[in-house]
């Protein structure tokens, strides 16, 4: 399909300066006046010249607060905020030891980040926003849909905290992914009574609420697979991460003779750890050997525009299919068909919302920087100031590229997210910016000889070098391949389908990429303080049994396991190592 044309500004007119202006410091106030009050505002030593300021000023007088704000508030990293966090898992957890933490009164549930470094995990409080912004797109966790949508959504949650109130009553607060957390709280539902809930069906998804529930990764995958195939009308596919849709068709493929028969004979397949949940599964499912006979017919995933062909009113698929998810495309390309577009759900982390998808530009890659659940400023990334100097979104030149900086709803105060991003333009209507991600700020692998590549040039070498010479990806990530001096990127890739004949050129290429890429890199070879990549190829099923170690490690939401890019873990790169076919 033909990409949307743009017509995005290059500058801003004085005009839409000021609206900018106006509109930030409004969201602004409504985010730091009340949080001003919290704990962490109060007592946090990152904050105590504004605090200092606030108090020789005139509290009342907005102007003078923002500007308070802008000159004494620094960036801050996770660090500040970890000490108060840990107060919600203290035993016992006492209301006003958390109360007012970080915004008013107690948090609705306790983001968990996805954890892609191998570092300890961050946890978040998200706080019960205004009623209307629970149907806003950052906060909607099933989105309305004219039609049915394949979304497997899990409720796992990691824990529940506890806390003891000051009416004698206590409050649970889950401990969860931020699509979990956000899917609870726009449907009510509280892990109490889950159980309750078994038979429900929500109209519109291929899933009933009991799959939410199962908690084996591989039994999750197979039973969303079986009532999706069962049901020839989806409209819209949806992954948060859209690689994890590859995992998906894997099930599919390997399981292909036990979900036709499940599907024709209305039979819940004998997968493990279900149990309770059996039974109102077994309740929902009918026997359908029409819909088996078609399905027989089309036969398992493999031939292109298979998804078209198995739901014929197929008109979209919604998932991140930037930054690591980038090596999937071409399998998920290949599996949809020409007809299906893709778009992406919105940028934004387990910190906040930042940026909903433009659609008048390319729904995959271009986002509108919103004010909803964040304020969001910049640090430009080639800045030679001695000291990072903080950039409000109306000094943000197209083509830059910038880390965002983000002020929440939730209680952060100038968080760095640590993410690249370049702004394409603004948009005409309300001059808001529209930017692209592209890397983590911090993302490469470090090598001895002092330089690295970004996440985007080693995901752009391997991609098109795979494609071209080797096949298409399953997923990939990179250790520092010390076995040889100097040390070198080492790909491990997970590759579906036959290897090509030729595919020892890949690594030629992908070296060729990197020194066409990062000068610095390039400069380190010549010097021979850098060698060629190495690639080498892993077993099939690789990654879908690392997402299903790194989902039962944490508890990480099943669909939410990210593949970092740079692999830091050793343990897990011990684990790979073990699972090495051949090497290019």
């Amino acid at each position: 399909m033909s990409r949307p044309e743009t017509d995005l500004l290059d500058s801003l007119s004085a005009e839409l300066s000021q609206q900018l202006k106006d509109r930030v410091d409004r969201a602004l106030l409504e985010f730091i006046r009340p949080n001003s009050a919290s704990q962490f505002a109060q007592d946090a030593p990152e904050l105590a010249r504004f605090r200092e300021a606030i108090a020789q000023g005139n509290p009342k007088d907005d102007l003078e607060f923002l500007r308070s704000f802008r000159e004494f508030v620094p960036t801050t990293n996770y660090e500040p905020y970890r000490p108060f966090i840990a107060k919600f898992f203290a035993t016992p957890c006492k209301e006003a030891d958390v109360k007012n933490m970080f915004a008013p009164g107690l948090p609705y549930f306790l983001a968990m980040s996805s954890m892609t470094s191998g570092k300890s995990v961050k946890i978040f409080p998200k706080y019960l926003p205004p009623p209307h912004l629970l149907h806003h797109p950052l906060y909607l966790a099933l989105p309305p849909s004219e039609g049915i949508t394949l979304s497997p959504a899990s409720l796992k949650y990691s824990q529940i905290l506890q806390i003891d109130c000051e009416d004698g009553q206590s409050k649970q607060v889950t401990v969860c992914s931020l699509s979990i957390g956000f899917l609870r709280m726009a449907m009510n539902w509280d892990v109490e009574h889950d159980n309750e809930r078994l038979d429900l069906w929500l109209p519109g998804q291929t899933d009933p609420y009991a799959i939410s529930l199962v908690k084996s990764y591989r039994a999750f995958f197979v039973l969303n697979a079986l009532f999706a195939l069962a049901d020839c009308r989806v409209t819209i596919i949806r992954f948060f991460f859209a690689n994890v849709f590859v995992n998906f068709l894997q099930y599919v493929e390997d399981e292909w003779s036990l979900l036709i028969d499940c599907i024709e004979k209305g039979i819940i397949p004998d997968v493990e750890d279900l149990d309770h949940l059996r039974a109102p599964l077994e309740k929902l499912f009918k026997p359908n050997p029409l819909r088996a006979a078609e399905l027989r017919e089309i036969g398992p995933p493999g031939i292109h525009g298979w998804a078209v062909r198995v739901w014929p009113y197929l008109t979209k698929f919604v998932g991140i299919t930037g930054g690591p998810a980038t090596a999937s495309v071409p399998k998920i390309t290949h599996a949809l068909g020409p007809s299906v577009p893709t778009q992406s759900p919105g940028y934004g982390s387990s910190e906040g919302g930042v940026a909903i998808t433009y659609h008048k530009g390319d729904p995959k890659t271009d986002f509108k920087v919103v004010f909803v659940d964040v304020v969001t400023e910049f640090l430009d990334v080639y800045s030679n100031e001695p000291s990072e100097r903080v950039l409000s979104i109306w000094e943000l030149v197209p083509g830059g590229h910038y880390e965002p900086v983000l002020t929440t709803r939730n209680g952060l105060w100038r968080y760095r997210l640590g993410d690249v991003v370049t702004v394409k333009g603004f948009a005409p209507d309300d001059g808001l910016p529209v930017i692209n991600y592209l890397h983590r700020r911090e993302g490469g692998l470090v090598m001895v000889f002092g330089t690295t590549c970004t996440e985007s040039e080693l995901t752009s070498a391997i991609v098109s070098a795979a494609n071209r010479w080797v096949g298409q990806i399953i997923d990939f990530t990179i250790v520092g391949d010390d076995r040889d001096a100097p040390i070198a990127y080492g790909y491990l890739v997970e590759i579906g389908g036959e290897i090509g004949n030729d595919a020892r050129m890949a690594t030629q290429q992908t070296f060729e990429d990197l020194m066409a890429a990062n000068d610095a890199f390039r400069t380190a070879f010549w010097q021979g303080r850098a060698r060629k990549p190495t690639i080498r190829l892993l077993e099939k099923g690789t990654f879908a049994e690392y997402r299903r170690q790194k989902c039962d490690k944490t508890n990480v939401s099943i669909s939410q396991v990210k593949v970092p890019v740079v692999l830091s873990d050793l343990k897990f790169r011990e684990w790979f190592m073990e699972r090495v076919m051949i090497e290019l």
